[in-house]
């Protein structure tokens, strides 16, 4: 494959997984912070929360910060701001502060990050070639999972040598990002245009609505975990079961599709989570939530990958930062409407919202296969 053989590309892999991996150390780095700082666990969680909010009000006008002055110098400069933002929490944590104070310095580097992977991906249409892109998205998908699993797992290691040490860790991790950040990229057709133009928000929105789905039905899964498990009367203990099912499918997918390396049919991948999350709903025994999670995994990273590729088709090059980071934030929101699903709603219910959403967004490619599928760049 020459996408094996672009340094670039895995000098921007490992700047994009070292941008995240703070945000996969976070839910648990809060936690641990909180507890031996406050007493109190459940300050972490709401830490958690607050983070989250900040990145996703702050992502959209990052990323087109990020348009303006240009990706690769945005993120060299605001990637350092997120590590001094974590620092300085740290630090106040160390002293003592109140946890209003807390809650208060969990909002800037939020703030910041929320973009952030935004101007990564706008980067990555810069570094590998129009060819090599869906190959480039399944792997970097991949990729990503052993950073999901990875980021809790370093933050318990890490937690052994003081409850703020995972926090400074996230802000070093910040900083080693922003030297990883491409400088080389791909020429430019010096006949494409420059000027800003509008973002194609009714193209747009199919490939948005199947994040949003991906985020809902994946976190009704992952969230719901537990009173799935229980439901069949499985042990608590049989949750690590579903969840390696669940990765291990998701990295299969990822592959399988790197290896095709084209951009597939979307519909596909949406009728999988269809029927995928109908057998998990239905509760049809342990073979029955396996065979369901599995299928989820399966098309999880392909569709992911033909969203983003088709988003790069249709986002103006000026605009991708700000159009990126707005699929992100969709995505984000639909995890966020999952994992409230779960408390407010049966769990059997759950899954079938991520059902809902999958039809809607393969009834909508269905309507205007031509302008969502396979469609020239705006910006050629």
């Amino acid at each position: 494959m020459t996408l094996l053989r672009n340094s670039g590309y895995w000098r921007w892999s490992a700047g994009v997984q070292l941008n995240r991996l703070p945000g996969m150390m976070a839910p648990l780095a809060f936690t641990v912070l909180t507890t031996a700082t406050t007493g109190s666990y459940r300050l972490g969680g709401i830490m958690m929360a607050v983070f989250v909010a900040a990145e996703m009000v702050g992502a959209v006008p990052t990323g087109r910060l990020l348009d303006r002055v240009g990706p690769a110098r945005g993120l060299v400069v605001l990637l350092p701001l997120v590590a001094a933002g974590l620092f300085l929490l740290a630090a106040v944590a160390s002293a003592g502060a109140p946890d209003w104070v807390l809650l208060a310095l969990a909002i800037p580097p939020g703030l910041v990050a929320g973009g952030l992977n935004g101007g990564f991906r706008t980067l990555l249409a810069a570094t590998v070639t129009e060819e090599e892109l869906p190959r480039a998205v399944s792997v970097d998908a991949m990729i990503l999972e052993g950073v999901i699993v990875g980021g809790p797992l370093l933050v318990a290691l890490l937690a052994t040598s003081g409850p703020v040490v995972p926090i400074l860790a996230m802000a070093v991790v910040a900083l080693l990002a922003a030297l990883l950040v491409p400088r080389r990229t791909v020429p430019r057709d010096p006949q494409r245009t420059v000027e800003r133009q509008s973002i194609p928000v009714a193209a747009c929105v199919p490939w948005l609505a199947g994040l949003f789905t991906v985020g809902l039905l994946l976190s009704t899964i992952e969230v719901g975990l537990l009173p799935l498990v229980l439901r069949l009367g499985a042990p608590e203990s049989a949750t690590a079961i579903v969840i390696v099912v669940l990765c291990g499918a998701s990295i299969a997918g990822s592959a399988l599709y790197a290896m095709r390396g084209k951009a597939g049919d979307p519909r596909l991948f949406l009728a999988g989570f269809v029927v995928g999350g109908i057998v998990v709903s239905a509760g049809f025994g342990w073979d029955g939530l396996l065979g369901g999670v599995a299928l989820i995994g399966l098309c999880t990273g392909p569709l992911m990958a033909v969203s983003s590729v088709n988003l790069q088709k249709l986002l103006p090059e000026r605009r991708r930062s700000e159009g990126f980071s707005l699929a992100f934030t969709v995505q984000a929101s639909g995890f966020g409407l999952g994992s409230l699903a779960i408390g407010v709603l049966p769990v059997w219910l759950c899954p079938l919202l991520g059902v809902l959403a999958a039809l809607v967004s393969c009834a909508m490619l269905v309507a205007r296969p031509r302008r969502a599928i396979g469609t020239p760049s705006v910006t050629s």
